[in-house]
């Protein structure tokens, strides 16, 4: 006897039903077309740099990020602190320095934009800290603070 169920009978016949009883496309929905007044990212169309947010890591307190849109006193954006306010250090942590790295390595390996010289690298991690030792890395590193306040830093702005 097998670990598969198989009992050692070879003489029986194979079975030739369909694995499925229905038809798998009988029950699938295509997801509706957005309006033209949805459709974001389109070419000629300028986005604001605080509405995209595709280009920020989060660094500091969990808890503050994960609370700082559920208080009605303000709303997210009124909590951003700024740059001239800003109390934490212009240093890279090694956990921002890992999520910077493993961020923009991950976004190489998915063909993204190599902004330095590649000089015969084909390491998407290599690339990434070519990138970071020139400052050329386009990612903000968001700082959380114990009351959901936030600090906004460019990796240029962070001293490694």
């Amino acid at each position: 006897m097998s670990d598969y169920g198989d009992h050692g009978d070879d003489d029986r016949e194979p079975i030739d039903e369909p694995a499925f009883d229905e038809d798998p496309d009988e029950y699938y929905e295509p997801e509706p077309e957005p309006a033209d007044d949805d459709v974001a990212g389109r070419p000629g169309d300028e986005v604001d740099e605080a509405e995209n947010d595709n280009n920020i890591v989060t660094s500091g307190d969990p808890n503050a990020a994960a609370n700082a849109g559920k208080g009605n006193e303000k709303s997210h954006k009124d909590k951003k602190i700024p740059n001239d306010q800003r109390s934490t250090t212009p240093y890279m942590t090694k956990y921002e320095k890992a999520r910077i790295l493993g961020t923009r390595a991950l976004q190489i390996s998915m063909n993204a934009p190599v902004l330095v010289d590649l000089e015969g690298e084909t390491d998407p991690l290599q690339i990434a800290i070519k990138e970071l030792r020139e400052k050329k890395i386009p990612l903000i590193v968001r700082r959380y603070m114990p009351d959901g306040y936030y600090e906004d830093w460019t990796c240029e702005e962070l001293l490694q």
